[in-house]
């Protein structure tokens, strides 16, 4: 593979570090150029470090333009990757005149990149945030810039993130302290703590906070030291603010720094207070050195750092907080010297520079493969009731993209949702409005497979036209080529006798493979006369989710103010139509509690329409209990009830996560779905229909679980049975091919 990496020349610090860094490893496994568009130190630097180096430059911009068009249709490379603004405008043109697939990496905010100049910012800034656009695959440097171009509408799709990474074999030879900082003009005395950061010297960086920070934490820790290493056009502004302070025989301004690991050296603490940031490198440099770490929460630091565990972070502009920390790893040097060892390890093991050059080789082979495959019609539709707030419904959203994903990592996925922005950023994945049919439609062109995904779609229990759209999706996805798979849903019920010939209809003509969660739905269909598509028994996707460890688990309820160790039933309630009898579950919760000391938690799964019941049977409690916000990854929900002694609900997700978890569950039935559940997996005995529901069947159930007179939950049978929703996938998917 030939690749051309193409920077403006210009760059410094962690960008100069990591262009660098990553070409000269990446030339180790495929022939490399990088192209300077400037001359001076980091074509210099390049060359050093074994890359093979070409630099354009002269006074005369359009012509160097001309020059690098050139010369990239005389080498022919595989992928062009640009870094930067001025690469960023040649990557345009070459993509334009060369008809090559190009690739950017995003290092930082563009939005932020010339904030300090508004000339910058309305020439260079703007041609840079206009060229983005034109790329074909991004890559970031954290999953919060992903999530940054997603929300600024880039296609997720397009989009990969591979974190920086350092080398760190090469640690730097310890300088003497007190020589250098004798230097800069600051006295050392024995067992002072030096504090250390180098940055550009402008708003982004908000340095201002960090001299905040340090005056306060003087005025507890007399033996404290700051240098601050480099130069920018607040260099003037900052020295006045030092100086206004009183803290000037303190603080040295060290200019620009040009041997970044031996200033770590003479640092006890690395600090960032960014209030934007990818993934900085100069914390993984101070990281190296021995540094302890205290940031704010920009870029990838919450991967790097669990806070109060391996270092500490806060919020961007908080000089209170920032001063405690300093304070507390000042005064507490065991903690100091635990916390980089700690950071150490992990930041060597998982941000090496060999991770980053093999990811980012992946990710080239990957887009190769994207590239050959080309074509009008590769791509995977889904549509189901997505962006509603129902927890149950995006779980089975990210059971079907993960199935999809394990068969075909590279296939374009897209989602019909009523909330677009949200679900292409909790799922990644490209995402369209529901109702939007010029978007839809367009999309079901270019895809292969179109999946009607999972839930009780296809009913007409709560409206006719929802049963309407749904068909009327299955029917244009067919005529527009797709294969159509019913991906591991219930059935019914449909009630109506014009509905029941309609969807008989539309199902036998233009359905390739129906997967069911339950026996219920395989009859009601039997009984509408659908004979034509393949039809399995399968369970809810749900089931393949694979659930967090307990810890996680533990950690978010105590977060929410439970005790994890603690004994408790779950409800988990839903308003459903003339229902009133809350009485019953009020009386159930104080009888569990009173009768086996579990105390209760309602747990909703649908917010804010679960929040009424909820509340109603709350309003008659006098024993202890809790309402838990239910957490937004299906996978920590589904461990969350795992920490439950037993589970009482009316919304079948919350039954389906229950089985998950193993933990054990009781039903109130307010829909044959319900009841189809709780018969497929041999649990019928501890279902009820809501409009027979009583205080009595609630306690004989809770005794029959707390006696454990009930059947095991069956979580590896419907797991195994799940497994057939993946394999009609599959089946479809290769019949594309």
């Amino acid at each position: 593979m030939k690749v051309i990496h193409i920077a403006g020349g210009g760059d410094r610090g962690g960008a100069k570090t990591h262009i660098i860094s990553l070409c000269s490893h990446l030339a180790k496994s495929c022939e490399l150029i990088l192209v300077s568009l400037r001359s001076g130190d980091f074509a210099e630097s390049a060359e050093k470090a074994g890359i093979k180096t070409k630099t354009i430059f002269s006074f005369w911009t359009i012509a160097d333009y001309i020059r690098l068009i050139g010369f990239i249709k005389r080498e022919k490379p595989d992928i062009v990757h640009c870094h930067g603004a001025k690469a960023n405008l040649a990557g345009v043109l070459i993509k334009l005149f060369c008809k090559c697939t190009t690739v950017t990496t995003v290092h930082s905010d563009y939005r932020l990149d010339y904030m300090h100049s508004v000339f910058k910012n309305c020439t260079i800034g703007l041609i840079n945030r206009a060229s983005l656009r034109f790329f074909d695959y991004y890559i970031t440097v954290s999953e919060l810039f992903k999530r940054m171009l997603i929300t600024r509408s880039f296609k997720a799709n397009n989009i990969m993130t591979i974190y920086n990474g350092l080398d760190f074999s090469q640690k730097c030879a310890p300088a003497d302290k007190k020589e250098y900082l004798a230097r800069h003009g600051l006295e050392y005395n024995e067992g002072d703590i030096v504090i250390g950061i180098p940055a550009r010297l402008n708003p982004v960086k908000d340095i201002p906070t960090l001299i905040s920070a340090f005056a306060k934490a003087k005025k507890q820790c007399s033996n404290i030291k700051l240098l601050i290493g480099g130069d920018g056009e607040e260099m003037s502004r900052l020295k006045h603010m030092v100086k206004d302070l009183g803290i000037q025989n303190s603080v040295a301004f060290l200019g620009w720094v040009s041997d970044v690991p031996q200033f770590f050296t003479v640092c006890d603490i690395d600090v960032l207070c960014s209030i934007s940031e990818s993934f900085p490198y100069s914390i993984l440099e101070g990281i190296r050195e021995g540094c302890a770490v205290i940031t704010s929460d920009v870029g990838g630091m919450r991967n790097l750092i669990d806070n109060g565990i391996n270092g500490y972070i806060f919020k961007p502009g908080d000089s209170d907080v920032f001063a405690d920390y300093i304070i507390d790893l000042v005064q507490h040097p065991d903690k100091r010297r635990r916390f980089a060892s700690l950071l150490y390890e992990k930041a060597s093991r998982l941000y090496s520079i060999d991770k980053m050059a093999n990811t980012q080789l992946e990710i080239y082979e990957s887009i190769s493969k994207l590239v050959k495959r080309r074509k009008k019609r590769d791509g995977v539709l889904i549509c189901g009731a997505y962006g509603r707030g129902n927890s149950g419904d995006e779980a089975i959203l990210k059971a079907i993209i993960t199935s999809v994903k394990s068969i075909d990592p590279l296939v374009p996925v897209t989602v019909m949702t009523r909330q677009p922005l949200p679900t292409s950023l909790d799922h990644g994945v490209n995402a369209v409005y529901t109702f939007n049919a010029v978007r839809f439609l367009s999309a079901m062109r270019r895809s292969s497979l179109f999946i009607n995904g999972g839930g009780n779609l296809i009913q007409d229990s709560t409206s006719s036209r929802s049963l309407f759209f749904y068909l009327y999706t299955i029917y244009a996805a067919k005529k527009r080529g797709c294969k159509v798979l019913m991906y591991g849903c219930g059935i019914g019920h449909v009630r109506r006798s014009f509905n029941r010939r309609l969807t008989k209809k539309v199902i036998d003509d233009y359905v390739d493979i129906i997967t069911l969660r339950d026996e219920i739905s395989k009859n009601d269909l039997i009984k509408m006369g659908v004979t034509k598509p393949e039809i399995s028994l399968t369970a809810d996707p749900a089931m393949s989710i694979k659930p967090y460890p307990d810890s996680d688990a533990e950690y978010y309820l105590r977060s929410n103010g439970i005790d994890p160790d603690g004994k408790y039933i779950c409800f988990s309630l839903r308003q459903w139509g003339n229902f009133k009898n809350y009485d019953a579950f009020a009386k159930a919760a104080e009888y569990a509690y009173k009768q086996y000391g579990a105390t209760p938690v309602f747990l909703p799964i649908e917010i804010p329409k679960d929040m009424d019941p909820t509340n109603k049977v709350c309003g008659k409690l006098t024993c202890p209990h809790y309402i838990l916000p239910p957490p937004s990854d299906a996978a920590l929900l589904i461990s969350v009830y795992g920490k439950m002694s037993a589970v009482c609900a009316i919304r079948l997700h919350a039954l389906v996560f229950a089985a998950a978890s193993g933990a054990p569950f009781m039903a109130a039935s307010y829909d044959i779905k319900v009841n189809g559940f709780m018969e497929y997996i041999g649990m019928s005995e501890l279902c009820c229909d809501l409009s027979e529901l009583s205080f009595d069947w609630l306690k004989n159930s809770i005794d029959k679980i707390y006696s454990h007179d009930v059947v095991p939950s069956p979580a590896n049978k419907l797991r195994e049975l799940e497994k057939g929703n993946i394999d009609a996938a599959k089946k479809l998917l290769n019949d594309n091919k």
